[in-house]
């Protein structure tokens, strides 16, 4: 008679939409409860008929979710309500969902089914983070989010929040700055060094708004070698070289937004602008990669992969993937209206269901609090 224990097969869902490190983490958690994790992910018109219009497209959601490192299957348009039969029809044991609410157009609990069957458990949700954050950052074009000495602070304020009325104020929407720890940091990353005979590449940049561009460049660069490691400049570097109020995502957004891509084997957190020798000799690189999109000259107005070139070390790669984060800047900008009227919409329904949600969770059992696996 075999003791081996039965597989536990575990179930999340969502929109996906802007898939940041916060809903990586999500995953991660959701993974930590069982032995395979499937997600499933919205239709665009599921999204937009509960929620307004999402940033990304379907497929573009589908592919960002299946590059998260936890995620072990995919299912296609998943309903927006989670059913009992849905569960059942994947084999999974339970549903797992961020501690935050998540509604229906017509106000329901999408988990309330799950939750009255008692297959449903409950995870912390990323503080600090959040797609309709993001979205303001955007609008606003603030730059509060940097990393400076002032951004250390706890959650300082956005120069404008997303709504400025009281009444449609959200826990899970307001601006705060997230906060990293060596802990979080440690549970994105797999630890794992590279074996003696390992191919080693290198690859810097912003990777700012981790989006399908950027996923489609670091799949073919992990072509190149076994072992992928990637520079993230400073938020200060990335400023000089992108203006405006870039970087999106701060410094420790984006070593979580990397980290958490199956792709990525190692992130060098603040990595110089220039590729110098001794980083070459450090990490032992075997090939350093650049995409097709710009390269500007460092402060001294030299070239920053002189270096790599000088010893044969250099490659251009094609993504196949012409997006860049100026491209999704531009797709909220040119939505302006429908992205300020969608994330005003939904911090008013959360609003109003809050203070009921609050005290409902107070009688709840003890499996469905939250598990803190932060």
């Amino acid at each position: 008679m075999s003791s081996q224990k039965p597989q536990v097969r575990v179930w999340t869902d969502g929109c996906f939409d802007m898939v940041h490190f916060g809903h990586a983490n999500a995953c991660r958690q959701a993974k930590a409860l069982g032995d395979y994790l499937i997600v499933g992910v919205h239709s665009d018109e599921e999204i937009t008929k509960h929620k307004g219009p999402p940033v990304f497209n379907e497929q573009e959601r589908y592919k960002m979710v299946r590059a998260i490192k936890w995620v072990d299957e995919v299912v296609e348009n998943a309903p927006y309500v989670t059913t009992i039969e849905t569960l059942d029809k994947y084999g999974c044991d339970f549903c797992v969902h961020g501690d935050d609410i998540t509604l229906t157009a017509e106000g329901i609990d999408t988990y309330h089914l799950v939750k009255e069957n008692k297959r449903y458990k409950e995870v912390k949700r990323t503080q600090g983070v959040s797609t309709t954050d993001l979205v303001g950052r955007m609008l606003l074009l603030t730059k509060s989010h940097h990393e400076t000495d002032e951004s250390k602070l706890p959650c300082p304020e956005t120069t404008k929040q997303l709504s400025s009325s009281s009444e449609s104020y959200s826990p899970w929407t307001k601006s705060c700055q997230f906060l990293a720890t060596t802990n979080k940091i440690i549970q994105f990353s797999d630890g794992r060094e590279p074996k003696p005979n390992d191919r080693v590449i290198y690859t810097a940049g912003a990777f700012d708004l981790f989006h399908i561009g950027l996923l489609d460049f670091l799949e073919q660069v992990k072509k190149e070698g076994d072992y992928l490691i990637v520079g993230l400049h400073t938020d200060p570097v990335v400023n000089r070289y992108k203006g405006s109020n870039y970087p999106i995502m701060n410094l420790h957004e984006r070593v979580l937004s990397v980290l958490a891509c199956r792709y990525v084997d190692e992130v060098v957190i603040g990595a110089p602008y220039k590729v110098t020798k001794e980083l070459l000799e450090h990490f032992k690189v075997d090939l350093v990669v650049h995409g097709t999109t710009q390269v500007f000259p460092d402060v001294d107005g030299s070239d920053p992969y002189q270096e790599p070139k000088n010893q044969g070390k250099f490659k251009i790669v094609e993504s196949g993937n012409s997006l860049t984060t100026a491209d999704i800047v531009e797709r909220i900008i040119s939505h302006r209206l429908e992205y300020e009227t969608r994330n005003k919409k939904k911090e008013e329904k959360e609003a109003k269901v809050f203070q009921i949600h609050s005290e409902m969770k107070k009688n709840e059992p003890n499996e469905y609090k939250a598990v803190n696996l932060n």
